[in-house]
């Protein structure tokens, strides 16, 4: 579990066979949950300089190959005893966005970004979303698009900063609206559920 705040920004050193290896100032360990731009990976090597995460070869049907390119976001696996921030991330991609309009404000920036249609309904006004591993609240939701508006100091500390129209994102929407959402449609379907098939929900997140 993750809690979309990130950690350090880090570099891409290679990304062959579905091998990703990152440079990077932490020192991971065999075996640990890694989020790079969201994507939960797990770390097959540790490095001098870093570490080596394997990625699938589902994952790389699903993420655009430039988020595994140049800089890129990551955050460790949450621990027991961390301090909770953010919201619950779990690192698992929903879809893939696309910016398609950027408002300069007094103060930050507004981001606008599309969607798949039938992935708007997880995305909630005032809500929790992740783009790229970042834990970022919505502002508005419309047809096909949602926007953010984004701080100075996020932009500063993160790779927001260099988005431009046409840039694609890693999205993960709020897990509780997916879990609610889950949680009706199979309601719908029946008159009511059996603690067995709730809990065997449950466990699906």
């Amino acid at each position: 579990m993750f809690t979309g705040l990130i950690r350090e920004i880090a570099k891409v050193d290679s990304f062959i066979d579905g091998k990703l290896k990152i440079k990077s100032q932490h020192k991971a360990k065999l075996g640990d949950s890694i989020a790079i731009n969201g994507v939960c990976l797990t770390v097959i090597k540790v490095n001098s300089d870093g570490f080596t995460v394997e990625v699938a070869s589902e994952t790389e049907s699903i993420v655009p190959i430039e988020k595994f390119q140049g800089f890129v976001h990551i955050e460790p696996a949450m621990q027991l005893n961390d301090r909770f921030e953010g919201h619950i991330v779990q690192g698992h991609i929903d879809c893939i966005g696309e910016v398609i309009k950027i408002s300069n404000l007094t103060s930050g920036k507004d981001y606008f970004i599309k969607v798949p249609q039938n992935k708007i309904k997880y995305i909630i006004p005032k809500g929790s979303i992740t783009i790229d591993g970042v834990s970022l609240t919505v502002n508005d939701v419309y047809d096909n698009s949602f926007r953010l508006t984004i701080i100075p100091h996020t932009l500063e500390e993160t790779l927001i900063k260099s988005y431009k129209v046409g840039t694609k994102v890693n999205i993960e929407t709020d897990m509780f609206a997916r879990y609610i959402e889950h949680l009706l449609s199979n309601r719908a379907k029946k008159n009511s559920l059996s603690w067995h098939e709730i809990d065997s929900i449950n466990m699906s997140y």
